[in-house]
């Protein structure tokens, strides 16, 4: 058993943990019996000279003065078989008159030897015990930000997979090298925003928990909208969708709850200051932003922009929609590598084919230019053949045919 002293420090020890760690105090005691109760079993369950100690052992740790006492637990039966872990009913009664079989009855067992082998014991596991709290709290407040938008410290690159270790207040993150923006450089000691992706770890996780960033999400443009815009905070203006191909350009749709608000308007800010908070963010990204709507054309000749879009047509079936653009605007539709076109047939879920005014025309009119049939003049001495089937019966009778055998007008012969 632990003497005064050593009761009164780990009790004081208790407290200062509970406070500097935020975990309750319950959770420290019951990781200082674990740790005795493991002890107890593993030092002291062969003993020489005697009957193995019963390792059914229960633990009381006095929350105010710190004193412990350990109790065997043993089940009360007609005939004993096990004196480590039975006890008969007769004897069972001559300490209490009330048990029945199957009872259990607890008697201490506290070894006097125990106490400097139970100390250190305990050290050990109620640091693991701590470890396992924290790492539990730690995934608790990250697992419900999933998701959101955090800031990130840097503090190190891995020189071999590239991939950037970040600190998350206390927390280790990860931004792997996937998951990072091409025009990012990074340096130790920078700010940046991140996406968190996945928290790993969990309360049983071994090696902590940790946090999976990206740069490189479409969430990550969303939410720092959503930081700057009050309209969006508000519900009055929506994100409908967004398109990116982070460090180089993005697309994202917006739509107003309220006909008096300009969702674009919004978003761009006064002298576009909101958007170009974002852009600064993310290394001078392009950002297009466009009006969102529920008829498919318009929405995708706004996607298309800075394209001027001439007419629109969709085929439901196969979900396509024919885009025609002024001949000088066509590479513009298209993009430098087509990724305009592309950004654009992501953000509305639409294909696009697109084509200038003049390949417009051409089309038509190759469409409504009817083929030209050629046609054979018949002789109309041919009267005489009316029937000019053949009875299967009389093939045998073809490979001696002669022209001249048959009743035909001298020019045909």
């Amino acid at each position: 058993m632990l003497d005064r002293n050593q009761n009164k420090e780990m009790i004081e020890a208790v407290g200062l943990l509970a406070k500097e760690k935020g975990i309750s105090k319950e959770v420290l005691f019951t990781a200082i019996e674990e740790a005795l109760r493991s002890a107890y079993k593993n030092n002291f369950n062969k003993q020489s000279g005697s009957a193995p100690v019963n390792t059914n052992v229960r633990v009381e740790l006095n929350r105010e003065n710190g004193a412990v006492h350990l109790y065997a637990r043993k089940t009360v039966v007609q005939e004993v078989e096990d004196d480590a872990t039975e006890i008969s009913l007769d004897e069972a009664r001559k300490i209490q008159p009330s048990y029945e079989e199957d009872d259990i009855v607890e008697t201490e067992v506290t070894p006097s030897n125990f106490r400097r082998m139970a100390a250190q014991t305990a050290k050990q596991v109620i640091v693991q015990k701590i470890r396992e709290a924290e790492r539990g709290k730690t995934y608790d407040s990250f697992i419900e930000k999933e998701n959101e938008i955090l800031t990130a410290i840097v503090y190190s690159i891995d020189p071999e997979t590239h991939d950037v270790n970040v600190e998350i207040g206390k927390t280790a993150g990860i931004l792997e090298a996937s998951q990072q923006m091409s025009t990012d450089h990074y340096v130790p000691g920078d700010r940046l925003k991140v996406y968190v992706l996945e928290v790993d770890g969990g309360r049983s996780g071994k090696g902590g928990t940790q946090v999976h960033v990206s740069r490189t999400h479409p969430g990550l443009v969303k939410r720092l909208f959503e930081m700057e815009v009050p309209e969006i905070q508000k519900g009055e203006v929506q994100i409908k969708s967004i398109a990116r191909e982070a460090g180089s350009r993005t697309k994202i749709a917006v739509h107003s709850t309220d006909i008096m608000i300009d969702p674009v308007g919004s978003c761009v800010g006064p002298r576009g200051q909101r958007v170009d908070r974002v852009v600064t963010e993310l290394k001078n990204e392009k950002i297009d932003i466009i009006k969102w709507s529920q008829e498919p054309t318009e929405f995708v000749a706004n996607a298309l922009n800075p394209a001027n879009v001439l007419s629109a047509t969709v085929n439901e079936k196969e979900k396509i929609c024919n885009v025609v653009v002024p001949d000088n605007q066509l590479s513009l539709a298209i993009g430098k590598e087509g990724q305009n076109a592309r950004l654009a047939a992501r953000l509305t879920g639409w294909k696009i084919d697109i084509k200038s005014a003049t390949q417009s025309i051409e089309a038509q009119l190759a469409e409504e230019k009817e083929p030209e049939i050629e046609k054979t003049d018949v002789p109309a001495t041919l009267d005489g053949l009316d029937d000019l089937s053949i009875d299967p019966m009389d093939l045998d009778d073809i490979g001696d045919l002669e022209v001249d055998d048959l009743d035909l007008p001298d020019d045909l012969k």
